[in-house]
């Protein structure tokens, strides 16, 4: 199945614009199910083009599949919370898009890999409303930020633009309460920015709250593992977050309501 690009803007909380890049299957019926994925670089670097592949490969399965960009540390970011709110900016624009697409809003999911994991997360799990109805996560950073050594805690909050001893605020294991989104990671045994251990740690606190938590782990791969012809799992990867998508978050929400007005279209622009 083919796809259709195009690409748009958002606001970013300080009023500069952010690219958002949009995949839509070429179908007749509408998406049942879409997704705004947020790409890694340690907040310093990346762009909305680098999970670009993940979200043609998520459209040819009939998802709409959004990559957007964020305002990245030195570059507009002063901290990791300039990040976070521009993470939350684009999930509400993603729900506006949505909603003039096809994809009902309890249909829709947020995430993306490592720096840009954490953030979709971190947005997600610390808002009265998360705004998504599932989160999927390409190795994640951050689930358990306290398990790091005292030394290296304080470069992180140094490196992140934050004061002395909010490094808690930002771990995402401080945030499983019963009721979080239902959340699918992909993660590698040998992953050496984020160790599988914490992961383990946050999959195995959210199933203690009660919250649906489903860990695949790909052994003997390292960080950045699902990328294209990094390690042969890329294709692996897309059908574990496909089926996600449609089997468990679309089936589940069949009856539920549009919500949100469309999202205007004058800043659309073809790029297929």
């Amino acid at each position: 199945m083919a796809c259709r690009e195009s690409s748009t803007l958002f606001r970013a909380a300080d009023g500069t614009d952010l690219p958002m890049r949009v995949f839509e299957p070429v179908e007749r019926t509408p998406p049942r199910a879409g997704i705004v994925l947020f790409h890694g670089g340690a907040l310093r670097e990346g762009s909305a083009d680098g999970l670009a592949p993940h979200c043609r490969a998520l459209a040819s399965r009939g998802i709409l599949a959004v990559s957007a960009g964020y305002r990245l540390l030195g570059r507009g970011a002063t901290s990791i919370d300039d990040c976070v709110a521009d993470v939350r900016r684009a999930v509400d624009e993603f729900g506006r898009l949505a909603a003039s697409r096809g994809p009902r809003t309890a249909r829709l999911a947020s995430g993306g890999s490592s720096a840009g994991a954490h953030l979709a997360m971190l947005a997600a799990m610390t808002a009265p409303d998360p705004g998504v109805a599932a989160l999927v996560a390409f190795n994640p950073a951050g689930s358990d930020l306290l398990s790091v050594e005292p030394e290296a805690q304080r470069r992180l909050e140094q490196q992140v633009g934050i004061a002395p001893n909010r490094l808690i605020e930002y771990s995402l294991v401080e945030f499983v309460r019963p009721g979080n989104p239902p959340t699918q990671i992909h993660h590698g045994t040998r992953d050496d920015v984020e160790p599988i251990d914490s992961v383990r740690r946050f999959r195995d606190s959210m199933v203690h709250a009660g919250n649906e938590c489903t860990l695949i782990e790909y052994e003997h791969a390292g960080h950045g593992f699902h990328y294209p012809g990094n390690g042969g799992h890329f294709n692996q990867i897309i059908d574990a977050t496909a089926r996600f998508l449609l089997d468990r978050i679309a089936t589940s929400h069949a009856d539920t309501p549009v919500v949100g007005p469309p999202i205007s279209s004058d800043l659309d622009q073809d790029s297929a």
